[in-house]
């Protein structure tokens, strides 16, 4: 990958990292990997993590950042740095990314990536939009899935309009993450049923989300995609959201059949609901279903649907029907075929070198575009209003359950801006 940008040189920006665990290494190692970024400083409070990191610097060959550690506000001191930051990652607990990206926009940094989610209250994403804009920065949110080779073949089927006028949509977070959510505090995966203060990684923090909130606490995996077929915040957006929330019962059972009835956690009351099911209404007309489903035993699937007036996509089952141009009629063809067929542009360019990257080399295309768009002094092709609204959807499902599964409104972040804004994915066209 080097070799490529290696022409690009003279064009180097600044980057700093917020938070080095298995996500902030991730990233990290796609930084190092390309010659068009000097990586000038990283910051973590865990030990274990930065020492990880050190290591893939080192082995990298490049030169060694100045580290930011030792207290919780080490970070400010970095955003600090002499010579400044054209660019910072934010890969830290959730409730850490709005502090840290108003801190970013406050300090003059003018380009903010951060991982999933913008804030926990519905409150923080307006403060967050309002920074932006007070501040002129750019904040993207580095959602990998709208980068997923399937969604971009599909999302060129729908430009090129083969699936008709779209209907109805799908997608959720459907991923067992019980063997994320404990651990023994010593292995990130696979062992233990320990989390909160006892817990490593993200059991030290994501798991409390599921003790005190009930909702879709994840809902940018599925929607992000499905706001770029339906134009969200650019010709579109929603309107309102309405969710439902089964009991809990799977945390529950793990911690029981693996730590046994009288483990100290298997006394925890989780408000998280097994599947939390929430519908959204959009100003065109769409409707939009997300699940989100991370306490009981299930393989990996975002269960995606695409469905309009000429056809259907279904990941789930690997199928496409296009009407009139499927092999039979009512029956269902192979997707493959039709996404070889309509492999987006950007992933022929750069296949190669998502080689190594993670997730499947999505990873590459959201630092890619990150970096890129820095470069270029261009807004990021996922910028501050859909961080935002995909964001919305936690606390907003929260609120519409707690109020006995009532619809609420949903807001509009761009203050009425998205009846302008030109619908399309601007890195699409770019890169």
């Amino acid at each position: 990958m080097n070799q490529i940008f290696a022409a690009q040189q003279e064009q180097k920006i600044k980057l700093g990292i917020i938070g080095l665990g298995a996500r902030g290494q991730g990233h990290l190692d796609l930084v190092l990997r390309r010659d068009d970024v000097e990586l000038v400083a990283i910051c973590d409070v865990e030990p274990r993590a930065l020492a990880n990191a050190k290591e893939i610097i080192s082995k990298s060959g490049k030169k060694m950042p100045q580290v930011f550690t030792g207290d919780t506000e080490a970070w400010r001191k970095m955003l600090e740095i002499k010579g400044g930051l054209d660019g910072v990652l934010i890969v830290t607990p959730w409730e850490l990314h709005k502090p840290m990206i108003i801190g970013a926009l406050q300090s003059g940094i003018k380009y903010v990536g951060t991982e999933v989610i913008l804030g926990i209250s519905l409150q923080d994403h307006w403060d967050v939009v309002k920074a932006a804009e007070q501040y002129g920065g750019h904040v993207m949110m580095l959602e990998n899935v709208c980068y997923r080779r399937d969604v971009m073949a599909v999302l060129n089927m729908v430009r090129q309009g083969l699936f008709g006028e779209l209907i109805h949509l799908q997608g959720g977070y459907q991923h067992d993450l019980r063997e994320v959510k404990f651990n023994d505090g010593i292995n990130t995966y696979g062992h233990g049923v320990e989390f909160g203060e006892k817990g490593y990684s993200e059991a030290h923090w994501r798991t409390n989300h599921s003790v005190n909130r009930n909702g879709d606490l994840y809902p940018t995996h599925g929607v992000g995609p499905i706001a770029q077929y339906i134009n969200i915040n650019r010709g579109n957006r929603f309107v309102s959201l309405c969710s439902f929330s089964s009991k809990s019962r799977g945390l529950h059972n793990h911690i029981v059949k693996e730590g046994g009835p009288n483990h100290p956690n298997a006394a925890v009351q989780f408000k998280l609901g097994d599947v939390v099911t929430t519908s959204l209404h959009c100003a065109n007309g769409e409707t939009v279903l997300l699940q989100h489903d991370t306490n009981l035993p299930r393989p990996y699937s975002l269960g995606f649907r695409v469905q309009g007036t000429e056809g259907i996509w279904m990941d789930v089952n690997q199928s496409i029907y296009i009407q009139d141009k499927s092999a039979k009629s009512d029956v269902w063809d192979p997707a493959k075929k039709w996404l070889d067929q309509y492999d987006h542009p950007l992933w022929q360019k750069w296949s190669k070198e998502t080689a190594g990257a993670g997730h499947g080399g999505m990873d590459f295309f959201v630092i890619h575009a990150f970096v890129e768009s820095i470069k270029n002094g261009t807004a990021t092709p996922m910028d501050v209003y859909d961080a935002a609204t995909w964001s919305a959807i936690s606390p907003l499902s929260e609120s519409s359950i707690e109020l006995g599964h009532q619809t609420v409104d949903f807001p509009d972040f761009t203050s009425g801006q998205w009846m302008y804004r030109k619908p399309v994915f601007a890195l699409h066209d770019t890169y």
